[in-house]
């Protein structure tokens, strides 16, 4: 096929996409082209119909109505197997590595190549397989060992090998959605070299992202949906942050960290003395004071998560010592803690913060029973106050909380995980990554949600891999490098270059 041919193959070409679910309208009327060569952002927050979108062009779900082209010719696609076919290859936002296979089987997995071994008996050819995973690998640029095992790479090396098995199949077409959501600043930059990389080779790439910042990295165009319609496409070089929000919100007021007076002499709520866990964190001290937003930053692996987890109790540390309210507290457990005061919502709203087949009622309720049934009966008259109230002041949009959880929006989700938890009425909470993989709006509800907590005296400890959300919530922050606790910080004393440098480089 000549290059021209080539590019034309990659050009994807919609027209009046409409998305109908009963009296719900997903997508409507969406028209638009797709170029090959370019990368296409597509932006919305969660609702928006952007995921619907590229579930049609995936094959994953069929229009109500409209039309697709790829390369000028008409195709329609029952199943994900016609849209493969046609050329469209997607990478989902979780990983779907096999974590004990090697890298290489991981990439050709399905399509192992086979030899004789003796007559009549054929065995893998595990020469030819690392042969091809090797020259696979080097031609997208990339210093990885075939014959690794998938779980010893970071998040960031696994997402690239899922490009990589992606690209095994030679699409025209890729579709990339959320592929950064876990990633540190480093891993991402690695993942957009591979990006660029495909990009100069004609590949066509549709490219889902929450993260603004990324779109001046990598994307060529970004294409703006709110309530299921287009809104516009922009082209990067003339857009601004501001131009963006303002196509996806309309009007939206950016939250400010409120300018609350710092108090030297308040009093220490969580004390933690020299917390040490072989291979995840050593000799950690922190002071966290009524009131306060303390935030830990640092990369991926660098165990912020991992002390969160322990102080909970969670995870047992090999040493050291955690102080509440005054009071040592030996061998915490999540029992113990949360009798004390602490709630704790989980980086894995999915799997660990929520249960996904109960109902928003029940998923608020949780972590609160004992508070709200201390004699052990539990009864929905009761539980009813403590949902509406959550419902209420943290702006959760559901028309009905007998609805499953897992029928709501990412950021509508995050709110129940923290509703659940506000409901014990903490002293301490711990937000572990509570903006992934949600909208803008919904971001900004979060922080004000942490502000208007501390506001009333809850102190919390804030986690989050983007350093720039660290700088907007926190009050101080504690910049950790392999495990140890490298520099203290102010927000306002700071600039975001030297943050990342800190956290990369562990060195004031």
């Amino acid at each position: 096929m000549g290059e021209a041919a080539a590019l034309q193959r990659g050009t994807i070409e919609v027209e009046h996409l409409t998305k109908i679910y009963g009296a719900s309208v997903a997508l409507s009327d969406f028209s638009h082209s797709f170029s090959p060569g370019r990368v296409h952002a597509l932006m919305g927050k969660n609702g928006s119909g952007k995921s619907t979108l590229v579930k049609i062009l995936a094959g994953a779900v069929a229009p109500t109505s409209g039309s697709v082209r790829i390369g000028g010719q008409p195709v329609t696609f029952a199943s994900p197997r016609d849209a493969f076919n046609a050329g469209i290859v997607t990478v989902h936002q979780e990983l779907s590595l096999v974590p004990e296979l090697s890298v290489a089987e991981n990439i050709f997995l399905g399509r192992l190549p086979y030899r004789m071994l003796v007559p009549g008996v054929r065995g893998i050819d595990w020469q030819k397989l690392n042969r091809d995973a090797t020259a696979l690998l080097e031609d997208m640029g990339l210093d990885i060992d075939p014959r690794m095992p998938a779980r010893e790479l970071s998040v960031g090396r696994q997402q690239v090998v899922e490009i990589v098995k992606a690209m095994s199949f030679s699409p025209s077409i890729l579709l990339l959605d959320e592929p950064t959501s876990a990633l540190a600043a480093r891993e991402v930059s690695q993942l957009f070299a591979l990006v660029r990389r495909l990009r100069e080779r004609g590949v066509t790439m549709v490219y889902i992202t929450h993260r603004l910042s990324e779109l001046f990295e990598i994307a060529d165009t970004c294409t703006v949906l709110r309530d299921g319609r287009k809104i516009g496409t922009i082209e990067m070089k003339d857009a601004t942050t501001d131009a963006i929000v303002e196509m996806m919100f309309g009007s939206v007021a950016r939250a400010k960290r409120p300018s609350r007076r710092r108090n030297e002499s308040a009093e220490p709520v969580l004390q933690v003395e020299k917390l040490t866990r072989a291979g995840a964190f050593e000799d950690i001290s922190l002071t966290l004071k009524r009131g306060e937003v303390l935030g830990l930053a640092g990369m991926l692996g660098s165990g912020r998560t991992e002390i969160l987890r322990a102080i909970f109790g969670a995870d047992r540390a090999d040493s050291g010592r955690i102080v509440f309210d005054g009071k040592p507290v030996p061998r915490p457990t999540p029992q113990r803690m949360k009798e004390q005061g602490l709630g704790y919502t989980p980086e894995n709203r999915k799997e660990a913060g929520l249960v996904q087949m109960l109902s928003i009622h029940n998923n608020l309720c949780m972590a609160s029973l004992p508070k709200i049934a201390p004699r052990g009966f539990i009864t929905e008259r009761r539980e009813r106050p403590f949902v509406k109230r959550q419902i209420g002041d943290l702006r959760i949009k559901t028309g009905d909380p007998s609805l499953a959880v897992s029928s709501l929006s990412g950021g509508n989700q995050q709110k129940i995980v923290i509703g659940n938890w506000l409901n014990t009425g903490p002293r301490v909470m711990f937000f572990d990554e509570p903006s992934r993989g949600i909208d803008v709006e919904a971001k900004q509800q979060v922080f004000e949600i942490i502000w208007s907590e501390a506001e009333r005296g809850v102190s919390s400890i804030f986690v989050s891999v983007e350093l720039e959300e660290m700088l907007e919530v926190c009050d101080r922050i504690l910049v950790l490098h392999h495990g140890r606790i490298a520099a203290e910080v102010m927000p306002e004393e700071i600039t975001l270059t030297e943050l990342y440098r800190l956290c990369m480089e562990g060195k004031p």
